[in-house]
């Protein structure tokens, strides 16, 4: 019986193409550091460290612990520096991004609708933000303030996607079994892969991201539109 719902947030919750967010991302954050450093330097040297922390394999170390153990390094300045200049950047310029995301209510009544089900929620975005920038951009939709079980952040997790450590560790963290759990989302690499574990997946295709590399078949695929009628069915 499933009993746990892992959604995905950019692409899948949040209704963004995820590229062109990024560099929008990337552009607003860079232009606060351009002081110290020139735009495209900062945003190598951003994306390397972001990699790394993707790619680590230590269990150890909070993927927030392996950003900045090497994103320091590599710019030449003290985290102590550095790290409040990301606050600002958060508190300021990252909230108007939100101001193109279209609003309509569908990721709420969603959530809603699974809530008043009874499934726990658990919003497994890829790890590689801070926490307040995730609840950021949960308001965005206007689901910031519902009682999720979990939402995977930098400080919180030691594994990004694709790597299945990602939801072990939600498994443990949730102290769930993998076929209590239904992964949602809309990247066939980065979701999908969950299945590797047991854990049954829905595959959303509006904004689907397929890099050709993994062949899975998902157990569901729906539109955002039909994913309600998917909740409404499971355990049926």
């Amino acid at each position: 019986m499933i009993k746990h719902l892992l959604f995905d947030l950019d692409g899948t919750l949040l209704p963004i193409d995820i590229d062109f967010f990024f560099q929008d991302y990337l552009s607003a954050l860079s232009a606060r550091f351009s002081e110290i450093i020139s735009e495209k330097e900062f945003k190598e040297k951003l994306m390397t460290s972001t990699m790394v922390m993707v790619n680590n394999q230590e269990s150890a170390l909070t993927n927030e612990e392996v950003f900045w153990r090497d994103f320091p390094k590599r710019i030449g300045f003290s985290r102590s520096f550095l790290e409040p200049i990301f606050l600002r950047f958060y508190e300021n310029e990252y909230r108007s991004l939100g101001k193109n995301i279209p609003f309509t209510g569908l990721a709420h009544g969603i959530l809603t609708l699974a809530l008043n089900k009874g499934f726990k929620i658990t919003i497994a975005t890829n790890p590689i933000f801070p926490k307040y920038a995730l609840m950021e951009r949960l308001s965005w939709i206007n689901c910031h303030d519902l009682p999720y079980q979990a939402v995977t952040s930098m400080e919180s997790m030691h594994f990004c996607k694709p790597n299945p450590n990602y939801y072990r560790e939600i498994l443990d963290l949730l102290q769930a079994k993998a076929e209590e759990c239904l992964m949602i989302g809309n990247d066939i690499e980065e979701d999908m892969v969950a299945s590797v574990l047991g854990i049954k997946t829905c595959l959303v295709t509006d904004r689907l991201i397929s890099r050709g590399k993994l062949k899975i078949e998902p157990d569901y695929t729906c539109s955002i539109i039909e994913l309600n009628n998917i909740i409404d069915q499971i355990n049926e």
